[in-house]
């Protein structure tokens, strides 16, 4: 039938995504995009927009993709906060550890470029981590730490969450990935002792 795409939308997201993961936006051309995704540059126009277009449509699917598993992780947080944290580290150690993704956090890489992005998809990375924090500020809550100690530490947690996905595309182990994560629970544990 003319007119009607001939290819699967989120498998060509899936492969979009995954080229401006390895190589970042300003290192990822429309060839690369064509050649990993299968489209020419048309369909990818006439389907996705332009480069920003699609790579707003890839920030999205990534966040969608795992913020629904950090959800899930957070979810127990109020019966058991630390397994429930630790849970929301365990989705980045797993997704780290994946041979079918590329290392490191789309969402740090792109916040890490951002001064050399277009304003929407920079806001975009920033909403990302805003909501990221929130996420875990709500977690948090739910465990009545004092006042104000939650906001803090889902900024903690948040950070080095972050800063897990940066280490990884160093080439840190998951010994040293664990230890960082071990550190703040450890914090994050004496804290919860002593709530209010």
């Amino acid at each position: 039938m003319a007119g009607k795409k001939q290819f699967d939308v989120g498998v060509a997201l899936d492969a979009a995504m995954v080229q401006f993961w390895r190589a970042g936006y300003a290192d990822t051309s429309l060839d690369d995009l064509s050649r990993t995704t299968g489209l020419n540059r048309s369909s990818i126009y006439s389907s996705f927009g332009d480069k920003d277009s699609l790579y707003l449509r890839c920030l999205d699917r990534y966040a969608e993709r795992y913020g629904s598993r950090y959800d899930q992780a957070l979810s127990g947080a109020s019966a058991e906060p630390l397994q429930a944290v630790r849970a929301f580290f365990e989705v980045t150690l797993e997704r780290i550890a994946d041979p079918d993704v590329p290392d490191g956090c789309l969402i740090a890489q792109t916040a890490m470029a951002a001064p050399t992005l277009s304003p929407a998809v920079a806001a975009r990375a920033t909403e990302a981590l805003r909501l990221q924090h929130a996420r875990l500020r709500t977690a948090l809550n739910a465990t009545q730490l004092a006042e104000g100690d939650a906001d803090d530490f889902a900024a903690h947690l948040t950070a080095v969450n972050q800063s897990l996905a940066v280490m990884s595309r160093a080439r840190a182990s998951q010994k040293q990935l664990r230890t960082v994560i071990d550190i703040s629970m450890s914090a994050l544990s004496r804290a919860l002792r002593t709530r209010s």
